[in-house]
């Protein structure tokens, strides 16, 4: 008995929080793509009248395309960023600082404590002292490696935790690796499941963040998205409605990627016990 009612509570959390998440979205897609007046919108009239009308609108302002693609270079540049400084720093102090782990990851976690109005008067404190960076269209990015340390040093860290880096480590410098061999060659394929995590959370953080770019005065993706919602509110739902189901969508890819090595590691050691 006690079973069936854990059981029970886990399924009623689980349609809880789906309910949660699924109204709220759903509401935002009816005002965005069925084209009816929201005071007759009826239980009767839920699929009639749907179109990607407003959607596809805004394809056609040309300053979407210019937001989009430098949204998009922004995330390639800080997710290559954030594996080529992240990543050894992770990896050296689980090796070399192993007390400090814990210091680390205190400070990695200060940008999701501190709101975002404080970073952002941060920013506005050193502004007039730094506006030869703040002109650059690269000026995001630093800001936005902050933004994500807490969620990719996370990812990182419990991958290098699973595995027992120091005697991959030794073992591949007494066979003549260097150190860049070693973490290329032995490392990184180890925890490759970490490092695509802490990418895809990375483009989420820079896909969805509006505070510090509006700030700074850049015209990237989720700005565009707020200043088109003035002119053209559905057209400018509907775009955040996409922009949630593509980050969505890249948990999803994640989740299958994870699950997928799982499942691989599970069947090796079914058959090395066999």
């Amino acid at each position: 008995m006690p079973k069936i009612i854990s059981r029970l509570w886990r399924v009623l959390v689980l349609v809880t929080a789906g309910v949660f998440f699924v109204l709220p979205l759903y509401a935002m897609m009816r005002f965005a793509f069925q084209n009816v007046l929201v005071v007759d919108l009826t239980w009767d009239k839920i699929f009639s009248k749907w179109s990607f009308e407003k959607f596809t609108s805004a394809f056609q302002v040309s300053s979407f395309w210019d937001s989009f693609w430098y949204s998009i270079k922004l995330a390639v540049l800080t997710s290559t960023l954030m594996c080529s400084l992240v990543v050894p720093t992770v990896i050296w102090v689980q090796l070399r600082m192993p007390r400090l782990r814990s210091f680390v990851e205190f400070l990695t976690l200060l940008p999701y404590v501190i709101p975002a109005i404080g970073l952002v008067a941060g920013i506005v404190v050193i502004k007039p002292h730094i506006r030869w960076f703040i002109a650059s269209d690269y000026a995001l990015v630093p800001f936005y490696l902050v933004l994500s340390l807490p969620f990719a040093f996370r990812a990182l860290d419990n991958a290098l935790k699973s595995i027992d880096l120091l005697t991959l480590v030794t073992a591949s410098r007494s066979l003549g690796a260097s150190w860049m061999q070693t973490l290329i060659r032995v490392i990184v394929p180890n925890i490759k499941t970490a490092v695509v995590s802490a990418v895809f959370l990375t483009i989420a953080v820079v896909l969805g963040e509006y505070t510090i770019a509006d700030v700074l005065l850049k015209r990237t993706l989720p700005a565009f998205t707020v200043e088109y919602r003035g002119s053209d509110p559905r057209g400018g739902y509907a775009l955040a409605v996409a922009t949630l189901l593509f980050t969505t969508f890249l948990f999803m890819v994640l989740s299958f990627i994870t699950r997928s090595k799982q499942e691989k590691s599970r069947w090796k050691g079914d058959y090395d016990k066999a």
